[in-house]
């Protein structure tokens, strides 16, 4: 089922997800639920609180187009299986360590944040620790653009956006489009 998406202005995009206990078919639905959505509206990461769930369950699905290289390195439980038999993959209750501190910088986009583009600095690479639907333990770990989104999308399950981190310039160049937005959220609000 398509979900819709939060905007920004909506109050719940800074609230920090509740961890997760119950590993149940509700919950399995969700991240189908999440990952349905994430491809309807053309992304390759959604959080818990972009479809208005204060959570700690995120999705993404960063494989490049057909008969394009993988431009990251990674590891799933030490092993480096397909990215088509771990992907979509659904995040639960993750803990990121920073394992490359060097900075990238790269320009993201949100899908709470539609027309919104701007230079990201991010670390390089990531550990995630996570369960997954079913609350089996993994680890991940990336650099690249699955780093990056990893980053982003746990970014949202802690209250946190990207603008947050945006280049001043780039945030600056984007101001208008945002405060359209948080009055857009606000209209909607009060229309709720």
């Amino acid at each position: 089922m398509i979900l819709r998406v939060t905007q920004y202005g909506e109050p719940i995009l800074r609230e920090v997800g509740k961890p997760i206990t119950e590993f149940d078919e509700a919950l399995a639905e969700l991240a189908n639920d999440m990952v349905d959505t994430m491809y309807d509206e053309e992304g390759i990461g959604l959080a818990a609180q972009q479809v208005d769930r204060a959570l700690q369950i995120c999705v993404l699905d960063v494989r490049p187009p057909e008969g394009m290289e993988v431009p990251f390195e990674y590891s799933l439980d030490g092993k480096k299986p397909p990215l088509e038999l771990i992907m979509p993959m659904a995040i639960i209750n993750p803990k990121v360590t920073i394992i490359d501190q060097v900075e990238d910088v790269y320009e993201e986009g949100c899908l709470s944040f539609p027309g919104v583009n701007g230079k990201v600095d991010r670390p390089v690479g990531v550990r995630c620790e996570y369960q997954d639907t079913e609350g089996n333990n993994h680890i991940v770990e990336a650099d690249g653009l699955l780093g990056r989104c990893i980053l982003h999308e746990v970014d949202h399950l802690n209250g946190k956006l990207f603008i947050d981190l945006m280049d001043k310039r780039d945030l600056k160049k984007n101001e208008a489009k945002i405060k359209k937005l948080k009055r857009a959220s606000r209209d909607f609000l009060k229309g709720k």
